[in-house]
């Protein structure tokens, strides 16, 4: 079988010492930075950007996926234990996790969170070995109109799929397409939107914004909280499972992980979804739905073997149509096109290494996190003692420093000031940053196809719906406009992000 094969291969390249000790980086940095609250993998992923350059692609890469699955495994330990969220996929395991601590079984549900992640990623890893070549041969048919299409379809299924005002979403995504139409116009020559700044020419840089947006302005948020708790930890046991935590655990697991493999897929869902869907879904199957909140171990199963599967999976359409579902995708477009690699449905042909390396890497780097996150517990613990005020400095240093690095350009430095402060305003304003990240990333690529199949076309604007897939794609986003300004569609969409 085409995909066993694949992953006799890309276990091949994992397993070479170079990408073991990368992706044994990743997971150890994800783990770390999914302990300490206000990090989190985008702004760490955007900082190490400048790094890669240096690193070969399927190293690289590998390293970066690493923090991001592995962000989801950090997540869950602060949460279960002193019920702060590292990430924001772990929100939903302090209601039950928290209590489970409470009670004295700190250690059973630390347990079900290491043991249900790596059984989805591995379920996931498979999914994708699966998946992606075959929707990869379905991509190769494409031609510019499909792929205008479809991003229009990626764009708005985002702010379906997003927490928040629909209104507000919608107005980050023209924000962000805007934004990526500044810069030297391809066809004309002509320097668009740029306000005569010579440096913005080839464009505003990629990570000045997005370590602006989520790096810069979430130090700016945690400055105005004086809670520098030092935390107090109960309720750890022994790291193991009844028989009875087995019975009730496992089926939450598996509907975890099939939930969490679907909505990785599309855009906008993510980790953070995925664990709101999956515990929605567990407590409505529940025959004790009382038990939700009060230490129901299928509540710490559940979301946190979805919110690993969906971080997996949400790279399928990165690797197959070059679509970026999240911020953390759009950042790892940034890191391929660093590396001089466009993503999209030729990568499995002329990058079967960085595919397939990629793929396999991710079981290898969720057999580490199990390792890492249980024996360790005590060490992830007490890193929540570095006093903040020294932790937040060091990673604005570190940030000037990357960006600068570069392009050797004090101009990269006063951007991601900017959009630091952006970032904050838009905190502030409950306006959520990845729709804009999303436009920015597809805006330029969407203007691209829209203009070869306009060019393909003699100007005729009916090559959008003659052609039967994007016309198929179109009439999907129209629906989903229409769903958007239902009142009872849009109440459905705010329960699933309520507790």
């Amino acid at each position: 079988m085409e995909f066993l094969d694949g992953l006799s291969f890309g276990l091949g390249v994992a397993l070479q010492p170079t990408n073991i000790g990368f992706c044994f980086i990743g997971a150890l940095l994800g783990t770390l930075i999914g302990v300490l609250p206000g990090v989190g993998p985008v702004a760490t992923i955007a900082l190490l950007l400048p790094i890669t350059f240096g690193l070969p692609a399927t190293s690289a890469i590998i390293m970066l996926a690493g923090i991001y699955y592995g962000a989801q495994y950090g997540g869950s330990t602060t949460a279960i234990l002193i019920r702060l969220p590292g990430e924001t996929s772990a929100v939903v395991t302090t209601l039950d996790g928290y209590a489970m601590s409470q009670q004295g079984r700190g250690g059973a549900a630390l347990a079900t969170a290491a043991l249900g992640s790596f059984f989805a990623g591995t379920v996931a890893t498979v999914f994708i070995a699966v998946a992606a070549p075959a929707l990869t041969t379905i991509a190769l048919s494409f031609s510019s109109a499909e792929y205008f299409a479809l991003m229009v379809l990626g764009l708005i299924a985002s702010v379906v799929l997003a927490h928040g005002s629909v209104a507000k979403a919608i107005a980050m995504i023209f924000v962000g397409l805007a934004m990526g139409l500044v810069g030297t116009d391809i066809n004309s020559g002509e320097l668009r939107f740029a306000f005569d700044v010579q440096e913005l020419s080839d464009g505003i840089g990629f990570v000045p914004v997005v370590l602006g947006l989520f790096g810069v302005s979430e130090v700016i948020r945690n400055l105005e909280t004086t809670d520098w708790r030092t935390p107090k930890i109960t309720g750890i046991s022994r790291l193991w499972l009844t028989k009875e935590d087995f019975r009730r655990a496992g089926p939450a697991a598996v509907r975890g992980t099939v939930l969490g493999s679907l909505l990785g897929v599309l855009p906008g869902g993510g980790a953070a979804l995925s664990a709101f869907a999956a515990y929605g879904l567990e407590k409505k199957l529940s025959r004790e739905p009382e038990r939700f909140g009060k230490g129901a171990i299928e509540g710490v199963a559940s979301p946190e073997s979805a919110n690993n599967a969906a971080a997996q999976t949400s790279f399928i359409p990165l690797l197959t149509l070059g679509l970026p579902t999240n911020a953390v995708m759009a950042l790892m477009v940034g890191a391929l096109i660093i590396q001089g690699i466009q993503p999209g449905p030729l990568m499995i042909e002329r990058q079967p290494d960085l595919f397939w390396g990629l793929v396999a890497s991710m079981w290898l780097g969720n057999l580490m996190l199990l390792v890492i996150n249980l024996p360790l517990v005590g060490i992830w613990v007490r890193l929540l003692k570095v006093p903040y005020d020294l932790l937040y400095p060091a990673i604005l240093v570190f940030s000037a420093i990357g960006v600068y690095s570069i392009n050797n350009n004090v101009f990269d430095i006063y951007a991601t000031i900017v959009f630091g402060f952006l970032g904050y305003l838009l905190l502030k304003l409950e306006c959520e940053p990845v729709p804009l990240v999303l436009g920015f990333v597809l805006g330029p690529l969407m203007e691209e196809h829209l203009r070869r199949a306009m060019l393909l076309s003699r100007g005729d604007p009916m090559v959008f719906v003659e052609r039967p897939i994007s016309l198929g794609l179109l009439a999907v986003a129209a629906l989903l406009l229409v769903a958007i300004v239902l009142p009872a569609f849009r109440k459905r969409r705010q329960e699933m992000f309520q507790e």
